[in-house]
């Protein structure tokens, strides 16, 4: 499964990231914080979490505003 991450500018195109990538990198680490796309569907975003909780991890999940218009959020996930 490829997740789209958050854009570092409004007009670029979301760069992809699998979940084998991100399972990787929080090996690495003992806690990681990841922003994700609004163009990911929330089904994909909470096959995501439940598939980090079942290896054990904890996970915060919730959509953040950063604007007034209904499509300006994004997703962060926390993960420890």
């Amino acid at each position: 499964m490829d997740i789209l991450l958050a854009r570092n500018e409004i007009h670029e195109k979301p760069k992809k990231i699998s979940l084998t990538k991100i399972k990787d990198e929080l090996k690495e680490t003992t806690g990681k914080i990841y922003y994700f796309d609004r163009d990911n569907s929330h089904k994909n975003m909470m096959a995501l979490v439940e598939s980090l909780e079942a290896l054990g991890y904890n996970v915060s999940f919730r959509e953040i505003k950063y604007g007034l218009a209904d499509d300006e959020y994004m997703y962060e996930l926390h993960a420890l």
